[in-house]
């Protein structure tokens, strides 16, 4: 079986006083006017969290405006909304996928897996969200009362990047894999993709550069809600890059909580180190914000002594120093 080349990445983000995805009012509470924020509770603790689809909105976003990507238009028909299913020419829609009906005779009902799949950001330490009391009241007559969670964390999320299938097109009627259909294999051949065994491939340099661009992304993120009085810098303080021959995520327990705090595990980080150095297709690249944990700095420059010796070593620099870095492997990893 062949496995697929993926790219594992995992990131903090510096959430100090921020609102970044609320779950809308609650009419039950004694102001009729307040805002929760989204969280899982576990026990007696709350998890703050923005959710996958808040975070890919963030993404696509960035994509837009910082890397003029070619957003997929939305159409909208009574209670559904899709995208225009044209991965050629829409970057997005080759990324994130897209599900749309069409008729019969345009070739029924397409489908595309996303090839960029992330998690949540969830808080890594259990939380009593504040609750911030206001009134407004620059008008004449009684103020009108509201109130407002908000927190202050370090949230966790991982994501994954497919290489072997950014760019690729499949005309399967397995779900996910229905890419295709007529007038898509028109627009395909005119922009210079290939129809290889069955699957339609996009040219080298346009895979190159769209898995490129949705990493070199990730130092730019920014969006959230309650921007306005929560101004939050959303992009990673802490990430951690690597190329794998397979699809399972290797780093995904290297944070946990400990009285109250966020702590990286650098124990487990070498165990991974170890464990998998047999399909890590690219050394592990650690990036931090200068600011940003700094009782780690000492151990993660540890690290890229360490393993000086093996086949894949650990880089570590600033957040944009190692994107940069990293970047730079995504051509000898497509295929």
């Amino acid at each position: 079986m062949i496995m697929t080349y993926t790219v594992n990445g995992f990131m903090l983000i510096d959430a100090p006083h921020s609102a970044l995805n609320n779950a809308g009012n609650d009419s039950s509470e004694r102001t009729e006017n307040v805002v929760r924020v989204k969280a899982i509770r576990k026990g007696k603790k709350v998890y703050p969290y923005v959710s996958g689809q808040a975070l890919r909105y963030w993404w696509r976003a960035t994509l837009e405006e910082k890397f003029n990507w070619n957003i997929s238009p939305i159409e909208r028909e009574k209670k559904i909304a899709f995208t225009s299913a044209n991965p050629i020419e829409y970057d997005d829609d080759d990324v994130f996928g897209y599900m749309r009906a069409l008729k019969k005779a345009d070739g029924g009902t397409v489908t595309r897996l996303s090839v960029l799949k992330n998690s949540p950001l969830v808080s890594v330490a259990g939380q009593i969200p504040t609750e911030d009391f206001g009134v407004m009241a620059r008008h004449e007559g009684d103020p009108v009362p509201y109130e407002h969670e908000f927190y202050s964390t370090i949230l966790k999320g991982i994501f994954s990047l497919d290489l072997d299938n950014i760019g690729v097109f499949y005309k399967s009627e397995k779900t996910g894999y229905k890419n295709m259909y007529p007038e898509l294999e028109t627009i395909a051949e005119k922009n210079g993709a290939e129809n290889i065994g069955g699957k339609w491939v996009m040219p080298a340099e346009v895979r190159t550069k769209r898995a490129k661009d949705v990493l070199n992304a990730l130092p730019y993120l920014a969006g959230g809600a309650k921007q306005t009085s929560h101004l939050t810098d959303v992009s990673p303080k802490l990430l951690i890059l690597a190329g794998i021959d397979g699809g399972n995520h290797l780093f995904m327990n290297l944070v946990r909580e400990e009285k109250g705090e966020a702590l990286v595990d650098i124990e487990a980080l070498e165990e991974v180190i170890s464990d998998y150095s047999d399909i890590l297709l690219t050394d592990i690249y650690i990036g931090r914000r200068k600011g940003f944990m700094e009782e780690l700095d000492p151990a993660l420059k540890t690290l890229t002594g360490k393993y000086t010796a093996n086949s894949r070593k650990v880089v570590y620099g600033s957040i944009n120093e190692i994107v940069d870095s990293f970047v730079q492997t995504i051509p000898g990893l497509m295929r």
